[in-house]
């Protein structure tokens, strides 16, 4: 009742609304009833924009007005579940110039099992395979989550981009997998403006990166089910997934194209900036929105400042604002802020998949961003 009040009293002085008292006491009646009460569309969708406005480890905040509020909490079964899924997919590809979207599912009681899960991390990823002679195909990240899909009964191509089946459970029930029809799948094969054997690498990337593990936390209320998205920063796609040794591990290849001694200082840094320079360049070429690690700085300089005009400090974790390549050539790297979360946000969920232990535990208390009720 008390995080249904904060919120309620947010919601009326930012939308210059009268009534408040009269919803707080519709509210307590609710929850006296029945335990939990209902947000309107007009409250969940403010609630959920507000969450993005306050979510400590993103860059892209500035757009936060712009998010698209998707309702499908009358929606029961994982056919449907996955129905809207799609229809997800598609309004946030729209043919390159991506969309933020979210879409939220019934919320599940504290006192009752989760209603709805989407067992992915993201609605589209690609599978990870560990291979007899112990290297990884694929996505190492999803390693795991592959040999779930695998455990379920899903069959795959075994290369290095196979996209995985979203995989959903309804209640206590048995998780079903559903694979995902190609035309809903915008991938850019990555290519480079001047080196012409670099698509030899083989490298693709999805369009569009749909978070699907995250709890949706209004108003006391959680969201388990609310997948949502933004558009990719260029390095979360070129440093990050290509070139991590422990994900896509792409930087030795490079380098050994480029004729680079990699016995020398500085190899992985010419490396990693080709790569970026060609994600960007494969992105732009075909028109997929890709924001690049300066402009994402600058626009996030542009949040804070329009924030504080409103009267509301930013909160921020700093080593995930800042990016990882050229990190003291943009202005975030330059700025400090508090890291206090604060509500509506989003919060990591464990995974459904995984049983959750005491040491799970533990290091989920320790975490401010994660749900451990």
């Amino acid at each position: 009742m008390t995080q249904a009040e904060e919120f309620i009293t947010l919601y009326y002085q930012e939308k210059e609304l009268e009534g408040a008292e009269t919803r707080k006491k519709e509210i307590a009646e609710e929850i006296e009833f029945t335990g939990t009460y209902t947000h309107t569309y007009e409250e969940l969708e403010f609630g959920a924009k507000v969450a993005w406005r306050n979510s400590n480890r993103c860059i892209g905040r500035l757009f936060w007005k712009t998010l698209k509020v998707i309702d499908k909490r009358q929606v029961s079964t994982a056919d449907e579940v996955f129905e809207s899924l799609l229809e997800h997919i598609e309004y946030a590809s729209n043919g390159g110039k991506i969309r933020s979207a979210l879409t939220v599912f019934k919320a599940s009681p504290k006192t009752e099992p989760q209603t709805i899960r989407i067992w992915n991390p993201q609605l589209i990823r690609y599978a990870g395979y560990r291979q007899q002679n112990g290297t990884l195909l694929g996505d190492p990240a999803l390693a795991a989550f592959t040999q779930v899909c695998k455990n379920l009964g899903w069959k795959s191509d075994t290369t290095a981009f196979d996209v995985l089946p979203i995989v959903i459970q309804i209640g206590k029930s048995t998780p079903t997998f559903y694979s995902i029809p190609a035309s809903y799948i915008l991938e850019v094969p990555i290519e480079h403006p001047r080196f012409s054997w670099f698509q030899a690498l083989g490298l693709r990337w999805h369009a569009v990166p749909i978070i699907s593990n995250m709890v949706l936390e209004i108003g006391g209320i959680h969201y388990q089910a609310a997948p949502f998205n933004g558009w990719y920063m260029l390095n979360e796609i070129a440093s990050r997934n290509f070139g991590d040794t422990t994900r896509y591990n792409m930087l030795p290849q490079i380098a050994q194209r480029m004729g680079l001694d990699t016995k020398a200082n500085l190899w992985q840094d010419r490396a990693l900036l080709e790569l970026n320079e060609a994600v960007l360049y494969s992105y732009q070429k075909r028109g997929i929105s890709l924001v690049d690690h300066h402009t994402a700085s600058d626009q996030f300089m542009h949040f804070v400042n329009a924030e504080r005009k409103h009267g509301r400090e930013v909160n921020a974790d700093w080593a995930w604002i800042t990016p990882p390549l050229s990190a003291s050539a943009t202005q975030v790297f330059h700025q400090e802020w508090a890291n206090k979360v604060v509500s509506p946000n989003f919060y990591y969920d464990f995974p459904a998949w995984q049983p959750n232990d005491d040491l799970m535990m533990q290091q989920a208390k320790q975490c401010p961003f994660h749900i451990y009720q």
